[in-house]
């Protein structure tokens, strides 16, 4: 009941449900009544209400009916509770009176508790100090909370020593130099070396704010006594490991065991503060001054430590900047580690520590430096089985997520042969949803920076045969899954020709699921369409409409594919030219496109460059035998990206274009595709071309279709194993068909006619 009220009391605060005024008259004096409650969670309740209360109340109703009662509360004769509240509150009003009153007012009543009789009462108001600091200013924080600090460092009570240390951490930065160096550090100094001596739980503070305070005291520090607070850090990172089994054989198993964890606390805040002692004694000494600390924490017996220095493994990778080198292992040793805790840890910054791996080293060379450290795919690829072996999928959905920047750390074959097959693997075989979505759009990230296009055209016939026509509905709505990813990563053209046919041909299957999926994915599919190079595939989309609106038996499918019709005809198509209204979008997907034909005329520049005499041609011989041709590298006939326009063949294209296109191709090779993989996350998913009216059915022309156009796939002939040289399914853009021009004229206004019925009574 009275949490209730002190929760309900605070809420009418927050909401503002009357007046400042009002409140103060009808609740102040309610919740004062209850803040000596015998039950200290009431008292404790009550207290945070009057905290907040006090952010609010005017100064004259905080004078007189809190700051003069608290006169009284505050003497010796109440009662602890009492006097605790009273430190509470003193540093909550510091902040709403100006100096004067402060100093006359409110600071005797602090000096008497910071010397009160009870231990209790003078750790409370000891860690209110830093609040009355930052109310009061700095000479007054250096003429009276100063000395006050120092006495309290004192103190007979290790409690009231360690909020008096606490405090001190924390107010470094309003104190100048000659304080830190003259009565700070040797405080600090005293603390350190008597805390060995103390309770444990004093080691697990100091070791918790050691990086600040290094910092907070780095200029003032002479040679030796930088060393010594060096080595004092190095002794509380193995603190607990040199002793045979971490303790003496006179203690009994239940203090052992509390001594332990005490130790484990001190390590891991070790860990946490391991970037900080970095700065401390400067990058460059890291090898010679903490290699050998840093090797002890990532091979620490507990789970904790190990976790901890996983998350500051990406910071230390950042300072360590160009000698990143030197932690190769310990990457390795963090990605091999047993527990997945420690896994999930590094892996949130995994692309970047993989970037920085990449590209840091003392060498300026631009070729991969990852190639040093031949136990990175492998202790990858471990990391992976061993979260899909566990039952925490969501760790496993994370680590494919990440994987997604492997293209511009590792080969592309060394994808191919070792992360590309396991993605396959993971999207026909996993149960988990979420990480067959992330193993798809992974495949289809490496699929858009892979090298050969042999390789690339497996991938895409492994996608089509094994998922869009596999037995399983289940894989059929992943292969839906990834054309949606297709549609985001790569350009119009390239999904137009390898999988608009075998999408659409999903509007047959048998199982309701994959045709309510396929009806949602339209829009999106429709917007990859350019008007009047792709008019033969519109059609095609049309018809498949047409059938599912005339033929659909199941009612679900049918409401969606009505909600579908009604999207598609709201739709703008896009054209080939550039438009005001989608010139961003279209631009993107021409960067897209000339990126994906980058592609082919590197790898075709490579052949060339292995071909040539059968004797490897130098980089500077290949450069000038580039810039001096006066004929485009002709692109392989069997993968021609679609483009509008006049075909390859008939080339009318100057020699400044050709030049600038290998200009173009040997940035795009030596940069080692620039742009990084999260810029694929910001390609739009959003539908943004076309519009599916009748009016434009009736303008573009029509192709016959037969039932063979739109075969239902067969189970039983899907090949378990197939050869890349078996052809794709793939459309062409700016090719028509010579039928269209004879049939248009008379077929156009009966399929407006029809069109228009059906939209009448859907």
């Amino acid at each position: 009941m009275q949490l209730t009220a002190a929760a309900s009391f605070l809420t009418v605060l927050q909401e503002e449900s009357v007046s400042i005024h009002t409140y103060a008259h009808s609740f102040l004096q309610v919740i004062l009544l209850h803040l000596e409650h015998r039950d200290t969670g009431v008292s404790n309740a009550w207290l945070e209400t009057l905290l907040s209360v006090i952010e609010v109340l005017p100064k004259e109703t905080l004078r007189h009916e809190i700051l003069n009662p608290l006169v009284s509360k505050a003497q010796l004769s109440q009662t602890v509770q009492s006097r605790l509240v009273s430190c509470k509150i003193l540093g909550k009003l510091t902040n709403k009176f100006d100096a004067h009153t402060i100093k006359r007012e409110i600071l005797p009543l602090v000096k008497s508790l910071c010397q009160d009789v009870e231990y209790e009462v003078r750790s409370c108001m000891c860690r209110q100090l830093e609040n009355i600091a930052q109310g009061i200013g700095t000479e007054l924080t250096k003429s009276v909370v100063l000395p006050e600090l120092i006495e309290l460092s004192r103190d007979e009570g290790s409690s009231v020593r360690l909020a008096a240390f606490e405090t001190l951490v924390n107010l470094l930065d309003i104190f100048d130099t000659d304080d830190r160096s003259q009565t700070i550090l040797p405080l600090v100094k005293s603390f350190c070396e008597k805390s060995f001596k103390a309770d444990e739980s004093i080691l697990i503070s100091l070791s918790f704010h050691l990086g600040k305070l290094c910092h907070g005291l780095y200029g003032i520090f002479t040679p030796d006594q930088h060393l010594r607070f060096l080595e004092f850090y190095k002794k509380l990172c193995t603190l607990g490991l040199q002793q045979e089994n971490g303790h003496n054989e006179n203690q009994i198993p239940t203090q052992i065991l509390e001594q332990e964890k005490k130790y484990i606390s001190v390590r891991k805040n070790c860990a946490y503060n391991f970037p900080a002692m970095i700065v401390f004694v400067d990058p460059k000494n890291f090898h010679m001054e903490l290699y050998s600390t840093f090797f002890c924490l990532c091979h620490d017996p507990e789970v904790p430590v190990r976790y901890t220095i996983a998350i500051c493994f990406y910071e230390v990778s950042k300072l360590l900047n160009s000698g990143v080198y030197l932690i190769h292992k310990e990457l390795i040793t963090l990605l091999q580690d047993e527990s997945l805790e420690v896994l999930d840890a590094l892996i949130d910054h995994l692309p970047e520590i993989l970037e920085l791996m990449s590209t840091g080293g003392e060498s300026s060379v631009q070729e991969n430096k990852l190639l040093s450290l031949p136990d990175l795919i492998p202790a990858l690829t471990a990391a992976e089985q061993r979260a899909a072996a566990s039952l925490k999928w969501r760790t496993h959905e994370k680590l494919l997520q990440k994987y997604a920047c492997l293209p511009h750390v590792i080969s592309s074959d060394q994808i191919y042969y070792r992360f590309l097959q396991r993605m396959f693997t993971i999207m026909m075989t996993n149960n988990v949803l979420p990480v067959q979505k992330a193993a798809s759009r992974t495949l289809c990230i490496f699929l858009r920076y892979n090298r050969k296009q042999e390789q690339r055209h497996e991938v895409i016939q492994k996608l089509i045969e094994q998922l869009g026509q596999g037995k399983s509905y289940w894989n059929r709505l992943r292969f839906l899954d990834t054309c949606e990813c297709i549609i985001e990563i790569f350009s119009k053209s390239f999904f137009c020709k390898y999988f608009f046919l075998p999408v659409i041909e999903l509007t047959h299957d048998p199982v309701a699921n994959v045709r309510m999926k396929l009806c949602c994915l339209l829009p999106k599919v429709k917007s990859t369409l350019k008007i009047p190079a792709d008019k033969h595939l519109l059609q095609q989309l049309e018809m498949c409409v047409r059938k599912l609106l005339c033929q659909e038996k199941d009612k679900d499918v049918l409401a969606i594919v009505k909600r579908t019709v009604l999207e598609l005809d709201r739709m703008e198509m896009s054209m080939d030219a550039f438009q005001k209204k989608f010139y961003e979008k279209d631009l993107l997907d021409q960067e897209k496109e000339r990126e994906e034909l980058l592609l082919l005329e590197m790898e075709q520049l490579e052949k060339e460059k292995q071909q040539n005499d059968g004797r490897p041609m130098s980089d500077k011989t290949f450069e000038k035998k580039r810039r001096d041709t006066k004929t485009p590298a002709a692109l392989p006939k069997s993968l021609p990206i679609a483009v509008a326009g006049p075909s390859s063949g008939t080339s009318s294209t100057s020699k400044e274009i050709k030049k600038s296109k290998l200009i173009r191709s040997q940035s795009f090779n030596n940069q080692a595709f620039h742009a990084k993989y999260g810029n694929l996350d910001k390609c739009t998913s959003k539908s943004s071309a076309a519009a599916y009216t009748p009016s434009v059915s009736a303008k573009t022309s029509v192709i016959s279709l037969t039932d063979d156009s739109f075969r239902t796939r067969n189970a039983n002939s899907v090949p378990a194993s197939f050869s890349p040289n078996t052809p794709l399914p793939s459309t062409s853009r700016g090719t028509g068909n010579s039928a269209d021009a004879k049939s248009s004229g008379k077929d156009a206004q009966p399929r407006k006619a029809t069109l228009k019925s059906r939209k009448s009574n859907p």
